[in-house]
């Protein structure tokens, strides 16, 4: 039973103190269809526009200024911040891209208590690269992956010297691969061991593996013995947020005992199917919204929180538009489950 005030603070958007412990974000900020939501009308006049072509369709994007970032804030406590993953802060002549300006902004925007994480460049994690040219897109195989040095030079220490404390996390995406043309399990650690085991003392890093037979048992071992966060994802291809959940054995890998779970899309369903779907962004969806696997998402997230709360560990639930259609309204629907299912189970009350 979700109480009076509690509710509305969930209709109202604000999730930052509504349950204890529990840090909720979105992938991504800056959607005009979250005027009204969670930023003011005032935003609509600046709103700028940009084409994007996405599966043979076209779609206008619009997006509100950085400056928006503190109205973000006074809703939630968390940001990912994923532009990060195209470029890096640093070139490779030390001078700051465009993407170091940007981040400039939005730390200038934000509040003192504000919490980052960031996604790091595909150049430190991704396998192969996309490519285009004149016969169409090409994959190559990364030079830089895992180089522990670029990562720390062009991504790491820059993002600390804007952000300071307020960076709270680092997400290594690694894409979907094939079984057939995979690295072995035993490839992948030793990969990941060697390049950890370099680097020196920076903020927490959690790994999103997108190839469901590169999370054994084995794997979940290393990531306990190195401190390194799992990230829960909801994503096409990936196991349920359930099945994650006991390959970890029901914890936090993280050093530091946090936890980041990713709502992203519907299982088995594309990038650009659920783009479709979702976009604009400015409402909840009913073919997102309204399935089986919709409802298990939230029951599971909901689930792994609270049992995540009592042993400690800090759940950062990260909501993405392509998942429900609109990010804000799917952070309202997980909050109120976790509500509910904390008058079933011993664990901190919220406040209200």
């Amino acid at each position: 039973m979700i109480s009076e005030d509690a509710q509305q603070h969930i209709d109202a958007y604000e999730f930052r103190s509504l349950i204890p412990s529990v840090r909720f974000g979105t992938a991504s900020d800056r959607y005009a269809g979250w005027i009204g939501q969670i930023y003011s009308e005032e935003w609509r006049k600046g709103a700028k526009k940009r084409k994007r072509t996405l599966g043979g369709k076209k779609y206008d994007e619009q997006t509100v200024a950085v400056g928006s970032t503190a109205e973000y804030f006074e809703h939630f406590s968390t940001l990912e911040v994923d532009f990060t993953f195209y470029r890096a802060l640093v070139d490779a002549d030390n001078l700051p891209t465009n993407n170091y300006f940007v981040l400039q902004r939005y730390a200038d925007a934000a509040p003192p208590d504000a919490q980052f994480v960031l996604k790091a460049p595909q150049q430190i994690s991704a396998r192969l690269l996309r490519r285009s040219g004149p016969n169409g897109l090409r994959y190559e195989d990364n030079p830089t992956l895992l180089d522990p040095e670029l990562f720390l030079q062009s991504f790491v220490r820059p993002a600390e010297l804007i952000l300071g404390s307020r960076l709270i996390g680092i997400i290594l995406e690694q894409e979907y691969q094939r079984k057939g043309s995979s690295v072995s399990n035993e490839e992948n650690i030793v990969a990941f061991d060697h390049f950890f085991s370099v680097l020196p003392d920076i903020p927490q890093v959690h790994i999103e593996l997108r190839s469901p037979h590169l999370l054994t048992p084995e794997y979940f071992a290393w990531l306990r013995h190195a401190g390194v966060g799992h990230v829960f994802s909801h994503w096409t291809w990936l196991p349920s947020i359930a099945d994650q959940w006991n390959r970890s054995d029901q914890q936090s890998s993280a050093a530091n005992k946090d936890l980041v779970c990713r709502l992203l899309i519907p299982h088995k369903m594309p990038y650009a199917k659920a783009y479709e779907l979702a976009h604009p962004f400015d409402r909840v969806v009913k073919e997102l919204s309204e399935t089986p696997q919709a409802a298990a998402m939230i029951d599971e997230t909901a689930g792994m929180a609270i049992e995540s709360l009592n042993k400690g560990i800090t759940p950062i639930i990260i909501s993405n538009n392509r998942a429900w259609g609109n990010a804000p309204s799917l952070a309202q629907k997980v909050a109120a489950r976790i509500l509910e299912e904390m008058g079933d189970r011993e664990v901190d009350k919220a406040p209200f």
